[in-house]
């Protein structure tokens, strides 16, 4: 599976972004999605996970944050509202298969990456 992140920028505190992530090479619907972070200095944080229609998110980002995918699409979407300068970061998508429900929130979990777009939210 070759994944591709795009829709990061600038956006002021308060703001929304929505990325998207799009899937190519294999069937993306036998995959469960998610979305990373990464900033400078710091441990790729986990955002968000779809997996069989089931959605799951960091404690931080429940309430502002929203992830959905269109199989038909091969598409995965991450919806950022309210936007905080601490949510500056590189985004990353993934796909994985074989993880245990409990394990979605680790990147070892997940055998695809896209590139990483990046989000930078100004106070």
């Amino acid at each position: 599976v070759q994944l591709q992140a795009s829709g990061g920028g600038l956006v002021q505190a308060g703001g929304s972004l929505r990325l998207s992530c799009a899937a190519s090479g294999r069937t993306f619907s036998n995959y469960y999605a998610g979305w990373f972070r990464q900033a400078p200095g710091k441990e790729r944080e986990f955002v968000a996970a779809i997996r069989r229609g089931s959605t799951y998110y960091a404690d931080s980002m429940k309430g502002r944050f929203t992830i959905s995918r269109d199989n038909a699409k091969n598409m995965v979407y991450l919806q950022m509202n309210s936007l905080k300068p601490e949510d500056t970061s590189v985004y990353y998508c993934a796909a994985g298969a074989g993880g245990i429900l409990s394990s979605l929130r680790l990147p070892r979990s997940y055998q695809y990456w896209g590139q990483g777009t990046l989000v930078t939210v100004s106070s």
